[in-house]
């Protein structure tokens, strides 16, 4: 009589797909898991059943995740699944497994044991001094964005030697490349490597020692992967090295749901699996605990447009429908927030707690007007990936500024921007004036005219301060003849704050720049300086209040892994999502990613999901027309209620559907395009708001620009090319490497 087999109780609960991805134990398996379909049970109770059942030992497996926290989680529910403690697991992310492994082989790759791991300070450092070993001047080529460089192309798995004509960069006339080298020779002198060496030597060793890397096939039996779809490309390259013996690789991801292309993430690394991985079998974990059908039909309809994905189709778990998705289309960006608070509060009466809700933009610029209603209102709100508006370091600094030029008197304004950019006012000059200030009574500004006709100071600090004096004295008197606004602008301009920003590569450099033209939007609605700080000076004020409950306020992209009861996704319109800026840069590729970002916010919600789009929005300082997002269009109907906020309607410019045409090359012949062109038909209405005053390109985005057709630019990353056309304050550029590209006058400079 055969034996029955025996009990698993780790096994009750999963459904049959979970079941089965647990249950196929060799050879290479995909769980490609739609969201909140309990991927990260079935990756757990998979590493359990081959512990539980004597498969392996614990230190014969290699688990993977992408961060320090989806570590502990996965070792805290795995412990608990055994009842005992992990003891020589290999489990955590793909830095801290490549140094557990560098620590044994460090010589082998040229380094000593104990080597050290520098932080970003040091790394910015010695990047300095290479550049200035260079002659490379370090204000047109800022040293964090050619750090940023280097960690790119060691995500990619490139060393200096590897380094080829399709992987070379315009920064500093090409001599990236020559630092990248001096600067890994400069590391194995301090015995040292960045982060990025941790993979990257890894990739070393194993390629120049085949026995070494055959110890570790033989040793990791089975590999387990999280959040494959986010692998960059040495990542990738590391597992194909430790699985390539065995091929007992189980990878959980999904390809819908991958976000950050833009810091390396590479989404063919899933879509090729199975090509990677012969005989490979697809597991897809469809059944959603999370949201109701309405919103994974919704998150289904628009995702099914991407053309480059695996394809997999999500269904409630309960069966339950719930509510449609509401998509409602405003007037303006003000009435869509206004509306968006209303909603919060009908809900909140209806017994939905405020932590329950959750406003996800896609630009952080977009949270002021969200923020202002909030205070507005009452209602208590967190920012979650980020500081609130007034409190981010640009608007903070714009408004020291701000309150110097109205209040001379203002000592901490005056400490935070005396060298902010950077002035030739060091802190020395700053002390002794400070010093000179205490012993007299004054304020700052006050004794800084007193000390210029001193000797206090040396020759070269009275003047550089004379300098910022003279200007902060012409900004007051131009303050009694010019709006507030206006002022705003020419501070900005001339104390070569917003160049500060334009000049920096820094990732974060273009959403500081929205921001501070988000901040002269938010002037506009106050009728002098004085009125505009006051406003502020209360906002940070109610902002020290702290209560339990909060809305959540975030970007889409610091929202994924998490869920909320109620989601409002605004501001669905061309340009703002998806994003000009992503469109310029990666055409198609782009878009996708893009789409999958949509796809993510929406697939966030779990009961209530509000979609909107504004008419007009003021952007960078005006009130711009919008048409509504691509997305909108391709919303399926039978998921979807439609809703006009009140005081909506379209210009006859907004509703073309020549205009939309001659935006999109692609044809739409969708559902929700078909509504956009039943709304058009509605009266227009005067728009009500106030067009804000505009100076100078960094603010607005005007035609008035002296480019001409033919004229030699440069642009700080696409480097050197030619004005083919323009349109407005758009060019069209031919550049010499990057190859032809549509980008912003105020981006480009002219070039001899």
């Amino acid at each position: 009589m055969a034996s029955s087999p025996l009990p698993m109780p780790w096994l009750e609960g999963l459904n049959a797909a979970q079941r089965e991805a647990v249950l196929t134990i060799d050879g290479p398996v995909l769980m490609l898991a739609g969201a909140g379909t309990g991927k990260t049970r079935a990756l757990t109770t998979r590493l359990a059943h081959l512990l539980i059942t004597g498969k392996v030992l614990p230190n014969q497996t290699l688990t993977v995740t992408f961060t320090n926290k989806a570590a502990r989680e996965m070792r805290d529910r795995v412990e608990r699944l055994l009842d005992a403690r992990a003891e020589g697991w290999w489990l955590g992310t793909f830095h801290a497994l490549s140094l557990r492994i560098l620590r044994v082989h460090a010589e082998a790759v040229g380094l000593k044991r104990g080597f050290t791991i520098l932080d970003t300070d040091d790394q910015l450092r010695l990047i300095k001094q290479l550049m200035e070993l260079e002659n490379i001047d370090q204000k047109r080529w800022v040293p964090r964005a050619l750090l940023s460089l280097i960690s790119r192309w060691k995500d990619k798995g490139l060393r200096p030697a590897q380094i080829n004509q399709a992987n070379l960069d315009d920064f500093a006339d090409g001599k990236a490349y020559k630092i990248y080298e001096a600067y890994q020779a400069r590391l194995r002198t301090l015995n040292a490597a960045d982060f990025g060496d941790l993979l990257l030597h890894c990739l070393t060793l194993f390629e120049q020692n085949p026995d070494i890397l055959a110890t570790y096939q033989q040793k990791f039996r089975y590999v387990l992967v999280d959040e494959y779809q986010d692998t960059n490309t040495a990542q990738y390259l590391w597992l194909r090295f430790l699985a390539g013996g065995h091929g007992n690789i189980a990878c959980v991801g999904d390809d819908d749901q991958s976000i950050y292309g833009w810091r390396g993430a590479e989404v063919d690394n899933i879509l090729r699996f199975e090509a990677d991985y012969p005989g490979a079998k697809v597991i897809r974990l469809e059944a959603n605990y999370r949201s109701t059908g309405h919103i994974l039909g919704t998150a289904d309809g628009l995702i099914a447009h991407n053309e480059n994905r695996l394809g997999k189709t999500l269904f409630p778990a309960t069966e339950e429908m719930g509510n449609k998705v509401q998509v409602s289309a405003y007037w303006a960006g003000e009435d869509e927030a206004r509306a968006v608070i209303e909603q919060i509060e009908d809900l909140q009466r209806d017994g939905l707690q405020l932590s329950d809700m959750a406003i996800l933009v896609r630009a952080s610029f977009l949270m002021r007007e969200f923020e202002e209603r909030f205070l507005e209102t009452g209602i208590a709100y967190r920012v979650i990936g980020g500081p609130r508006f007034y409190e981010r370091q640009e608007i903070r600094d714009a408004l020291a500024y701000l309150r110097l030029v109205y209040s001379p008197d203002d000592d901490l304004a005056f400490e935070r921007i005396y060298n902010t950019p950077r002035r030739g006012i060091g802190p020395a000059t700053l002390k002794t004036l400070a010093t000179y200030a205490r012993a007299r009574g004054l304020s700052l500004s006050m004794a800084g005219d007193d000390i210029l006709h001193t000797d206090e100071l040396g020759a070269g600090a009275r003047n550089k301060l004379a300098t910022f004096l003279d200007q902060l004295k012409r900004w007051r008197i131009e303050g009694t003849q010019k709006t507030h606004i206006a002022l705003a602008e020419t501070v900005l301009e001339e104390s070569g704050y917003t160049a500060m920003w334009q000049i920096a590569k820094t990732a974060d450099a273009p959403t500081r720049l929205e921001n501070l033209k988000e901040l002269i939007t938010a002037m506009a609605e106050f009728d002098d300086l004085q009125q505009f700080l006051e406003h502020v000076s209360l906002v940070l004020e109610a902002l020290e209040a702290d209560t339990q409950e909060k809305v959540t306020l975030m970007t889409l992209h610091a929202a994924k892994g998490l869920e909320f009861p109620a989601v409002w996704l605004p501001g669905w319109e061309e340009g703002l999502f998806p994003s000009q800026r992503t469109l310029d840069d990666s055409g198609l590729k782009g878009l996708e990613e893009e789409r999958r970002l949509a796809y993510v916010g929406i697939t966030r919600a779990e009961k209530h999901l509000f979609i909107s789009h504004a008419g007009n929005r003021r952007v960078h300082g005006r009130i711009t027309d919008a048409i509504p997002s691509r997305f909108v269009t391709e919303l399926p109907d039978e998921h979807t209620d439609v809703v006009a906020g009140e005081g909506f309607g379209y210009s006859a410019g907004f509703s073309s559907q020549n205009r939309w045409a001659f935006n999109h090359t692609d044809p739409y012949d969708t559902p929700g395009w078909r509504r956009a062109q039943a709304f058009s038909a509605k009266p227009s209405l005067a728009a009500p708001a106030r067009d804000v005053e505009a100076k100078g390109n960094w603010l607005t985005d005007t035609s008035d620009h002296d480019f001409a057709i033919g004229q030699r630019v440069f642009h700080p990353k696409f480097g050197y090319g030619e004005v083919a056309d323009f349109d407005g304050n758009k060019l069209f550029i031919t550049f010499e490497k990057a190859g032809d590209k549509k980008v912003l006058a105020n981006f480009v400079k002219k070039a001899s």
